[in-house]
């Protein structure tokens, strides 16, 4: 078991394609170590909603469609982890996503102390989301080879027929990690050159998402 007095701080980076199980780790960490998760995505929509100056100017660019400059994005970050609960460490999501925003992190003083890269085959990742199912009106989900239904096609409960997201047709998948591999590859070269050339300041930690839920705990329990 770890406890969060057992660390001085903690800065992690959860990297991982679509369908890596990024969720359910993170969750993991976030209550072992007692940190908050930061992500840029929900800050946004709350920025937006609230309507506050940061809102009202990245409201526009969300709206048509646009990404959200850089320099707003660390601007956020950075009144994020200035906040309180941030004393102990954070774990971000969703950032940085380009190597110009993880540069941006460094420049701004905003150091990361681990970078955990869940590593999946892009075939199985499309297995498990592309096997999806789910119940419209509930939310209940299935997949049809790790959790089928009692009958193919039908929800348990009320017998409804279950649907396949938009979001999880092959298709679509295979577009959502292309968009990860052009993205993300430059992080993965940047941070391991970075460990590489700071192994006092960042570890770059590897981790077999290929393995069942309580594998992948287990090494990460290891890493930190």
């Amino acid at each position: 078991m770890i406890h969060a007095k057992d660390f001085k701080r903690m800065r992690v980076i959860l990297l991982g394609p679509p369908g890596a199980g990024k969720g359910t780790q993170a969750q993991f960490l976030l209550d072992q170590l007692k940190i908050p998760q930061i992500s840029t995505g929900d800050m946004l929509r709350s920025a937006v909603k609230a309507g506050t100056p940061l809102g009202l100017q990245v409201k526009e660019i969300m709206e048509a469609g646009g990404l959200v400059p850089d320099d707003l994005m660390i601007v956020l970050v950075q009144n994020r982890v200035a906040l309180n609960d941030c004393k102990n460490g954070f774990l971000l999501d969703g950032f940085p996503r380009t190597l110009a925003q993880a540069h941006a992190l460094r420049e701004h003083g905003i150091h990361i102390d681990m970078l955990i890269e869940l590593r999946v085959d892009f075939e199985e990742v499309v297995h498990r989301i592309s096997g999806r199912r789910v119940h419209a009106a509930s939310g209940r989900t299935y997949h049809v080879d790790y959790h089928p239904p009692k009958i193919v096609g039908l929800d348990d409960e009320t017998g409804e027929t279950l649907i396949q997201r938009r979001d999880d047709q092959e298709e679509t998948v295979r577009n959502r990690l292309k968009i990860y591999e052009d993205q993300t590859q430059p992080l993965v070269t940047y941070y391991q050159d970075l460990a590489k050339r700071h192994p006092k300041e960042l570890r770059y930690v590897v981790v077999n998402g290929m393995q069942s839920v309580t594998e992948v705990r287990a090494e990460i329990l290891k890493a930190l």
